[in-house]
Order: C-alpha cells, then structure tokens, then sequence
C-alpha cells in the first residue's frame, strides 16, 4: 500500500506500462467487452482500461493507462479501490474499513471479491455501480496484478426502490383498511357487548350466588369440624374429670393392696414353712387339700401378674386421655403458643392408631426442631389429616408412612410420605379444592386437604405434595418458628 499513498504528484504522472498482464489477442477481446473492465497491475498502475470504461466515466483510456489514477472518476479524495486492495494483500485488514457491510466475497475465486455503493459525482445524478474485483497470478501463483469490473445498476436500484415505495404505500393501505376493520370489529363488538349484558350480568350473579353458596358450605363444614374438634376436646375433660380420680383412687389402692399382698405372701410363707410341724395329721391333710383347692402355688405366681397387667391398662386409659386433651387442646384457650411438634404428632397418632396399625408401619425420621409459635390444635389436625390420607392411600397387604421433620432456614417443616397408590397428574391441581375428593360416595367429604391448606396458610406457611402414580406420594408442611403479628386496616393489630 505504500505505492497507493505517494503523493498526488506522482500518482498523477504516466508511469512506464511496457510490461502489459493481457497477451494483445485477449486485449483486443478485453477492450471489446460491454462490461466496464480495468487491470492494474503489481504496481498498482493501469494497464488496461476498456471502452466501456471510457464510456461510463468519460475518460479516455490515453489518459489513464500507465497512470494510478484508477481511483478518480469514484472519489474525490485518494483511497484504494478493490484491485488495489487484491494487489497489496490487505483484504483482511483494510476491506472492513473501506467497504464495511457492503461487500461480499466470491467462494468461488480465491480473494475475489464484489460490493456495491452510490457514487454522486457520476452521471447527471449520480450511478449505481456493482463492481468486482479478482486477483491476475502467474503461472507460480502469485498475483501480478487485479482485474475489475463494474456494472451500471441503477436502473435496478431504482425498480427496487420503487418497489419498496410501492410496498411501503401498500402496506399503508393495508394498515389504514386493517384500522378501519378493527374500528368496524369495534363496533361489532360493542353491539354484542350491549346485546349479552344482560346475561352477562345474570350469569355473574349467579356465578356469584355459587361461590357464595360454595363458601357457606365451606364455612358449615369449617364449623362443623371446628364443633366436632370441640366436642372431643369437651369429652376428653369430660372423661378426664370423671375418670382420672376413679383412676387415682385404684392407683392408691393397687398400692396399698400390693402392700397387703407382700404382708400375705409372708404369712402364707411362714405357714408354709410350718406346716410340717403341724402334729395332727387330720389338720396336716386338711391344709394339704385347701391349698390344693385353691391352688396357692398358682396363685402366688400370677396375682402379681394380674396386678401388673391391671396397673398397666388403668396407665394405658390414662395416656388416651391425656393424648385427647393434648390433640385437641380445648382446655386451653385458642391463641399462639409455644408448642413441642414431635409431642403433638405423637399424640395425634395415638389418636388414630386403629386407623393405622393394621395398614401400614409408620417410620418416624425426626430431625432436631425446637419449639415452634403456632395453634397447636389446628396443627394437629393438619397431621390428622395427612396420616390418615396415607393410610387410605394404601391398596397393598401391608404399607410404610415415614414421618420427618427438620429446620429449614427459621422455619420447621414436616413430611408424611405413604408408599400407596399416588395421586395422577390431572388430580395434583385440584387435591385442595373445597369438596374435591377421589372417594367413593359417603367416604369423604373432601375438605380435609382444603381445610389444612387454610391452616397453613393462616401460619403463613405453606403445604406441597409430589407424588407418582403406584409409587405413593409425600405432602410437606412448612411454617415460620415465629409468628408474625399482622397488622389490620384500621391500625390495630391481628393475629
């Protein structure tokens, strides 16, 4: 490129062209071509400029031949054109910066290349020109020199553009018809609009009428549960109150019994051991045949037993008691408490045992919580719920529920998994809707996921399910540790 740069001086000078690329038979075919075609060669000087070059810029082929000014009928200011950007093997670098987006390489021909661009200062106002250019080598593969073409396409670019205008009006009439359509779809739409409101209006009133009446029978059934939960928790104090002394007083009177019972034993003992001192064998036989009778040696084996066994059932009646109140937790008043999770799961499962033990094996996975802010009944029923939804599930002889629970962050979480039959994939998005159930009639009234969904949500938590269909399904409960206080509308606050 240092030759491209000399100064105009030079470059407007005739520099000696003795050494011409084209043998004279193709000159005279070069110089025939319709297509305006010059070659420079390694020097970057004109060795040929055909008459279709004349005839597009107006110059003489005298006046340019021998010359490097091959750059002037396009530019007013000197810069390399295509050819000399072949010659000096800066393709790479300089095409980019000279051309930009408006080139093209050629696959077909190593290094050759085309663009096309405006040239103002050509013709009356201006041409199109496309314009080529290819490297000339020698019989060793090096480039002696470039040959370019260029082509008068303004005739094309003008039917493009007044295709392009055409197209630009279409679519300014499509747009001005698709506007008056829409304003005609408008109207259509108002008129139907006009003509259903008033069914609209009775259809919203009674979808309203329904969702009223489906939220009266979700707050019966609420009540309904509440008033059950109730009543048990009423029994429960009840049987407490009746029972728990009863209790007591044969838990008093086992021990003192137990105390008379050791006193007998000795005596009987020490009769025993006297018994064969006793002079008159009448009386010896006598004693002989009561303590046969009565079977004392049996006796004395299995009254501790009865004893223990009777202890154990009056402590077994107790513990249900206890398990009552503490699931229901009615003799405590309903507000947040500080409550012990692993407790309250034991307690309900005890409750529901006969629904369980002979289903399926529970396995229970617990994780180091602490105490926990919450309404420890409404919690209980929420586990109520999901175990007893685990043991239905299972279809098999004899299943698994696996009980976890662990921290997560400040939150406690708790998962009931069941190997049972799952829940389908078209079931998933409906299990918490209020009276969805997959029971049989009169087995379910499908609120029992509905209605812990509402208690989780009132503990600002949260209650998941993923299952798979005969492979079971496992629901997650999760809940702050502390409960937040909210505030009402009014300023005041609520729990």
């Amino acid at each position: 490129m240092a030759s491209i740069e000399k100064d105009t001086a030079e470059t407007e000078g005739v520099v000696d062209c003795s050494q011409g690329l084209l043998a004279p038979t193709l000159s005279t075919f070069f110089d025939g071509n319709p297509v305006a075609t010059f070659v420079i060669n390694a020097d970057h000087i004109i060795t040929h400029w055909n008459r279709a070059c004349e005839y597009l810029f107006g110059v003489l082929a005298s006046e340019m031949i021998g010359t490097r000014n091959h750059w002037m009928p396009f530019y007013t200011e000197q810069r390399p054109v295509l050819a000399d950007l072949i010659v000096s093997n800066s393709l790479e670098s300089m095409l980019e910066t000279y051309y930009q987006d408006k080139f093209k390489r050629y696959s077909l021909i190593q290094d050759a290349v085309e663009a096309e661009d405006f040239f103002p200062q050509l013709g009356n106002n201006g041409l199109w020109l496309h314009f080529t250019a290819a490297p000339l080598r020698n019989l060793h593969g090096q480039v002696v020199g470039a040959i370019e073409t260029l082509q008068d396409v303004s005739e094309r670019r003008i039917a493009e553009e007044a295709l392009r205008r055409a197209q630009v009006d279409l679519e300014r009439v499509v747009e001005c018809r698709t506007c008056q359509l829409a304003d005609a779809n408008l109207k259509l739409a108002e008129d139907i609009r006009i003509r259903k409101k008033t069914d609209a209006d009775t259809q919203r009133r009674n979808t309203q009428l329904t969702a009223l009446n489906a939220k009266l029978s979700m707050a019966q059934q609420q009540l309904l549960q509440s008033e059950k939960l109730a009543s048990i928790g009423h029994l429960a104090a009840g049987v407490a109150h009746e029972i728990n002394n009863p209790i007591g007083y044969i838990f008093s009177n086992f021990g003192t019994l137990e105390n008379y019972l050791e006193g007998m034993f000795r005596m009987l003992a020490a009769y025993e051991a006297a018994e064969p001192e006793i002079i008159s064998t009448e009386v010896a036989a006598k004693i002989k045949s009561v303590r046969e009778q009565v079977e004392l040696a049996f006796l004395k084996e299995d009254i501790p037993a009865l004893m223990r066994e009777s202890k154990e059932g009056i402590a077994r009646v107790r513990k249900i008691v206890q398990d009552l109140k503490d699931f229901s937790r009615v003799d405590e008043n309903q507000e947040w408490q500080w409550a012990n999770l692993h407790q309250g799961i034991e307690s309900t499962l005890n409750i529901v045992s006969n629904e369980i033990k002979y289903k399926a094996d529970v396995v229970k996975e617990y994780g180091d919580i602490p105490e926990i802010e919450c309404l420890p009944s409404q919690i209980n029923q929420v586990i109520m719920n999901l175990v007893l939804n685990a043991a239905n599930a299972i279809d098999k002889a004899r299943g698994k529920i696996t009980i976890r629970s662990g921290t997560m962050e400040e939150k406690v979480w708790i998962e009931i998994e069941d190997n049972g039959s799952g829940i389908s994939e078209e079931n998933l998005t409906r299990i918490f809707d209020p009276f969805f159930t997959t029971k049989a009639v009169g087995k379910g009234t499908g609120l029992g996921l509905s209605l812990s969904y509402g208690i989780m949500q009132k503990h600002d938590g949260s209650i998941e399910v993923r299952s798979q269909c005969g492979i079971g399904a496992t629901f997650r409960i999760m809940w702050p540790i502390h409960h937040a206080e909210k505030k009402n509308t009014e300023g005041g606050e609520t729990a």
